[in-house]
């Protein structure tokens, strides 16, 4: 049973073909500049080398072209037809309210993945792009979209609510949303196992730290508070985004530096969070290897970063009522020691004892903890491409069950893991 999952972007497209028999990717790769000068693809083979393919690819649907052919291809292919795809799943950034869970696709999903456009404007687009283009070169192969959103639909109104009229949320839908919703839910499911308890009794604070950040209250397999918002660029600094800032420092800033609203909105995406502290770059390795040589700016970022960190877990905390176990995933929270034992420093009031010997691992699912430490601190490295095509399956072999034979054993489709 294999599920292909696709991850358009505005300019890129990333694809797993995952066999979902053993979970296991069976082939890779990614398209990058689409519809720009110097486009490419880099494909995965089963011998794990590297095809690259240099070739103008003006928009997502001959992306998606160029990426079935190589599946098929005869040399290195890993299919042998395109019929051997079961479903495909794809990452969507934004579904507003309207879905709390993965949904497999159809025209009233069509037309509510365009309805939320004006809040997702450089993701929601290539999104439906991609789902368009397998539509007229698969059809008949169902779709599954899964929300980075959807996750986080099971918080409040007091935890989603701003401090706005209330006709702008209603008008506008503007409200905290949330992003990396596929990780936090994979990360948390994988954390009940290593726990050896029932997701149900947990309450977890999953820490996605990467060059884009976000970290969950996640209590019995419920997110309950995020820290990202209307947007991904509110809540932790972060590579190059300002993370949570007072509102009127963006009114001053415009009127100073005679920005407008584009030009705005591009600095505090592009231009701002550890690159505009450190002055060096967006990649934290960077970052970090500047402040061992006294960097001060350098250092100063990790800091703030690693303050903000350390705000959130204790914040989520007090909401929850306590933390049964602390998650690091991502690029920094899989590979950082150094970052892991920062922010666990000086956390025992929370239960938190890192254990400095068992950090010293990067990219392993384990627990760092010492034995004596009431909240378990666990590196999880996250699988989101595994959790669409979970969702991928489940959705899709349950619809074939109602309407058509079985062609797989139901045990397959279990719930995680």
């Amino acid at each position: 049973m294999k599920i292909l999952v696709l991850n358009c972007g505005s300019s890129s497209l990333k694809y797993q073909v995952i066999d979902m028999d053993t979970r296991n990717p069976i082939t890779k790769g990614l398209v990058e500049r689409i519809g720009l000068q110097g486009s490419e693809l880099t494909h995965g083979t089963a011998l794990q080398e590297k095809v690259v393919i240099k070739t103008e690819i003006k928009n997502h649907t001959k992306a998606i072209e160029l990426v079935l052919e190589q599946l098929v291809a005869p040399e290195y292919g890993a299919l042998k037809d395109l019929n051997e795809i079961y479903a495909i799943g794809h990452r969507v950034v934004h579904g507003g309210e309207k879905f709390a869970k993965s949904v497999i696709i159809d025209a009233s999903v069509m037309r509510a993945l365009k309805d939320c456009i004006e809040l997702a404007p450089l993701h929601n687009p290539p999104n439906i792009a991609g789902i368009k283009a397998c539509q007229k070169m698969m059809p008949g192969i169902p779709q599954v979209a899964v929300f980075d959103t959807a996750f986080h639909q099971t918080m409040q109104p007091s935890s989603y609510i701003y401090g706005l009229p209330y006709e702008y949320y209603e008008k506008y839908g503007i409200r905290k949303y949330g992003f990396h919703g596929t990780s936090h839910k994979y990360v948390s499911q994988r954390a009940a196992v290593l726990l050896k308890k029932p997701l149900g009794e947990l309450k977890l604070i999953s820490c996605h730290l990467g060059n884009g950040a976000s970290i969950a209250a996640i209590r019995g397999g419920r997110s309950i508070d995020t820290s990202m918002g209307f947007t991904p660029l509110d809540g932790l600094l972060m590579g190059t985004r300002s993370g949570a800032l007072d509102p009127a420092v963006v009114t001053y800033i415009m009127c100073r530096e005679n920005l407008d609203v584009d030009q705005m909105n591009d600095f505090l995406n592009t231009k701002c969070g550890a690159l505009g502290v450190s002055g060096i770059s967006s990649d934290f390795r960077d970052i970090e290897v500047a402040a061992k040589q006294g960097n001060n700016r350098a250092q100063l970022a990790l800091d703030i970063f690693v303050h903000d960190v350390k705000q959130y877990i204790g914040a989520y905390a007090t909401v929850m009522g306590g933390v049964d176990g602390l998650i690091f995933t991502a690029g920094v929270g899989e590979n950082s020691m150094s970052m892991r034992a920062a922010i666990c420093k000086n956390m025992s009031y929370l239960g938190i004892n890192l254990d400095l010997e068992k950090n010293e691992v990067r990219g392993e699912e384990v627990d760092v903890s010492k034995t004596n430490s009431h909240c378990r601190v666990l590196v999880i490295p996250t699988n989101e491409e595994l959790m669409i095509a979970l969702d991928t399956l489940e959705l899709t072999h349950r619809k074939d069950t109602m309407h058509r034979a079985p062609t797989i054993h139901h045990g397959l489709v279990k719930s995680f893991p």
